[in-house]
């Protein structure tokens, strides 16, 4: 929305109609002018009587008419006897309803908010109200116009009032005054706001480029930005110069505010293969942990097994077949060790030794719990083991009722389990496992199941490739691919790229084949084939069998641009058929929509009536209904109805085509993968391998050999910084006499 455009807006709030008090966003009705308007918009928390000035344009809602979206709202204190009566009596502050408000009015006249805002006392003056809720009163006046005027405060900076109300809830009524002695606060925990907001603070307070509090802040930024590509941890030099050239500083400068930092304990470091790693405390901790427990289990006395060879003969003859060496050497000590990592990529039997492992341990009385990291993965768990499989958040039970992400079960409030097996461990990031490990009996065993070659975790950390890695923890890499699924295409190139064999082209009697083609051309490709050429030949759903799976967002093959010609051809417009405006995207009834963050409070009712709060990241489901007066939607999710209400709408984003970062642990009936276009920095081959071995029936690439080529080639970008495997092996080192 250009700046241009909005139009001005004052008048008197006369009602709330609408309000979130988390997101900030607001309906309510505005008198001025001798006319009542709607208001809408994240304007922060309003009050009837609050005289405003708003910022925006008229919109026509296909509902309720001509509406004004508000971008920008300033607010005042009630100016006259009217408003100040309206805001008192609107029951806004605690104790104070009509009665009272009038009795205040009386009393004190147009000075009675600054009597409520600087002489409390005075209000003891009014029969009932007592000194404890005169104080009451005042704090939550000053609280709720404090927001207001930081609201207000933040707005010259390009921080909106979303932002701003996020900052009001974490440094309270004294975040201005923080800011202003350190902008850069609003970088650090939980805020994470763009560095250039603070940046614009600082110089409005003239602080010098290399002040100490826009040192060590770039330091802590560069930790976490880099946490968000999935190091733990980052070697001393490297975080110094990435730092130094991201705020134009000498490097000596850095070190010296690296070294406060340490110093102070807000970065941690240690030696691992003699280089010194810096971390954020909090990542070093969960690898710590993480490195002590499987450690402790690694070294602790295996579990007696008696007649182990001959249970597994008996559960050879009931399966009615014989199982490899390599799998039966992974149920054998899936029984004995206390911990083990289960690899090897597609067709090589991983779910037949699962489904023998837990066979077993069942029979011998041990509670097993079966686990994986998303809603979609532990669905398929379920649907291959026949148990009942569930996400490491359920399992543990999710507690957000603080505000930060909390588990029922913890150290405290252990699991009652003997074993847990968990399932993709590739996307296991260290916080949630550290999690997952902290919650179990000194006893439980754990059984660690995943694809090492496939992509690693979206947050921090490579856990199952680093376990791998030390040698520490009793690893079976199941290698063998068995008949059945030597006849399938999908199954020998994910070998082929594994091995850096070149791919085998397919043809229409396979389950894999590669159609060249390059950037718009590419486009219509893909499009025609999800539309037309697939469903016809293959007979599937376009929308809920096909998977477009791309390697990057931008460009004519990435997901912003496939996403609305996909929509187009497969969900167009239509009379009757609801839909809904959010941003600049679309949402229309019959949408494939994914959830794009994790949000622990959404609430979601299953198809038998049992309800639950908490929608994750990656999820995928349909558009069901859209209400255009709440602007709000139903989204079904496997056997999930989600309902979002208009605040969080960005949460969702349309699904016809997603990146294969967000496809992990998720496996599709067919998948279309453009290679076409693909930025150097993606092109690694753990990425195509993903894509491709998360097809079940047909995978088709379009493409360019040469991208391919290059993907299958790069094995380089797989590189995370993480301390894990030294961490392991420091911990089961012999010691000195």
């Amino acid at each position: 929305m250009e700046q241009q455009e909005l139009e001005q807006l004052e008048g008197t709030v006369e009602d709330i109609i609408f309000e979130n008090s988390d997101s900030g966003y607001t309906v309510f009705e505005l008198s001025g002018g001798g006319t009542l308007t709607v208001v809408c918009g994240t304007v922060g928390e309003l009050h009837p009587g609050q005289a405003v000035v708003c910022r925006g344009r008229y919109e026509n809602h296909a509902t309720y008419g001509r509406q004004f979206h508000a971008v920008e709202c300033m607010t005042d204190m009630p100016k006259d006897l009217d408003a100040v009566y309206a805001f008192l009596a609107s029951r806004s502050l605690p104790y104070v309803g009509p009665a009272t408000a009038q009795k205040i009015i009386e009393k004190f006249g147009a000075a009675s908010l600054d009597v409520i805002a600087n002489q409390p006392a005075r209000l003891t003056e009014i029969k009932g109200i007592s000194a404890d809720k005169a104080d009451r009163i005042q704090q939550e006046f000053k609280r709720m116009f404090g927001m207001r005027e930081l609201i207000a405060y933040l707005a010259q900076f390009e921080i909106g009032p979303r932002r701003a109300m996020e900052v009001f809830r974490t440094f309270g009524p004294g975040a201005a005054q923080a800011i202003a002695a350190n902008p850069y606060l609003l970088c650090g925990e939980p805020l994470q706001l763009d560095f250039r907001h603070a940046d614009s603070i600082a110089q409005y307070y003239q602080m010098e480029g290399d002040c100490p509090q826009r040192l060590e802040a770039a330091l802590l930024r560069t930790l976490r930005h880099n946490a968000g590509n999935g190091h733990t941890c980052l070697p001393r030099e490297r975080l110094v110069a990435t730092a130094s050239a991201f705020i134009h500083q000498p490097a000596d400068k850095l070190t010296d505010a690296l070294e406060r930092c340490l110093a102070g304990g807000e970065l941690d470091s240690r030696s691992l293969g003699g280089a010194e790693y810096i971390y954020l405390p909090d990542l070093l901790a969960a690898e710590e942990a993480i490195a002590a427990r499987l450690a402790a289990l690694a070294g602790r006395e295996r579990q007696a097994a008696l007649h182990l060879d001959r249970d597994i003969q008996t559960l050879e003859l009931s399966q009615g077949f014989a199982y490899a060496p390599e799998q039966r050497e992974a149920i054998r000590q899936a029984v004995t060790e206390n911990c083990l990592v289960l690899t090897g990529g597609p067709g090589t039997g991983k779910t037949t030794t699962v489904k023998a492992i837990l066979n077993l341990l069942e029979s011998r009385a041990e509670r097993v719990a079966l686990c994986a990291p998303t809603g979609r993965a532990a669905k398929r768990l379920s649907e291959l083991t026949g148990r009942k499989a569930s996400t490491i958040h359920r399992l543990l039970e999710v507690d957000y009722s603080g505000g930060v992400v909390t588990f029922i079960h913890n150290e405290k409030n252990l699991l009652k389990c003997d074993v847990v097996i968990l399932d993709e461990m590739s996307m296991v990031d260290v916080q949630l496992f550290q999690s997952l490990l902290a919650a179990l009996r000194p006893a439980c065993r754990i059984i660690m199941v995943g694809d090492a070659d496939q992509l690693p975790s979206v947050g921090p950390g490579n856990i199952l490739s680093e376990v791998i890695r030390s040698g520490a923890v009793p690893t079976v890499r199941l290698e063998h691919i068995f008949r059945q699924a030597r006849r399938s295409l999908i199954v020998e190139n994910a070998h082929n790229i594994v091995s850096g064999r070149p791919l085998q082209k397919g043809g229409r009697e396979d389950d894999f084949f590669f159609l060249e083609a390059d950037g718009e051309a590419c486009q219509k490709l893909v499009c025609d084939l999800v539309a037309v050429r697939l469903p016809r030949s293959y007979g599937l759903d376009p929308v809920r069998d096909i998977q477009v799976l791309c390697p990057t967002k931008m460009g004519p093959c990435g997901t912003q641009a496939l996403n609305p010609l996909l929509q187009d051809l497969l969900n167009p417009p239509a009379r009757g058929k609801a839909q809904l405006q959010s941003a600049s995207r679309v949402f229309r009834v019959g949408d494939k929509v994914m959830q794009v963050r994790n949000n622990y409070e959404i609430i979601w009712r299953r198809d038998g009536g049992e309800q639950g709060v908490g929608a994750y990241n990656g999820d995928i489901g349909i558009v069901e209904s859209i209400d255009t007066r709440s602007r709000s939607m139903v989204v079904h999710m496997d056997d999930r109805r989600l309902v979002y209400p208009a605040e969080n709408l960005n949460e969702l984003e349309p699904a016809y085509a997603i990146t294969v970062h967000k496809s992990q642990g998720s496996e599709f009936a067919a998948v279309v993968l453009p290679a076409a276009g693909v930025p150097p920095r993606l092109c690694y081959r753990n990425l195509f391998y993903t894509g491709v071995t998360r097809a079940r029936r047909l995978c088709v690439v379009a493409g360019r050999r040469d991208t391919v080529a290059a993907m299958m080639a790069n094995v380089r970008q797989n590189l995370r910084y993480s301390g894990l495997a030294a961490l392991l092996q420091q911990r089961l080192a012999p010691k000195g006499p």
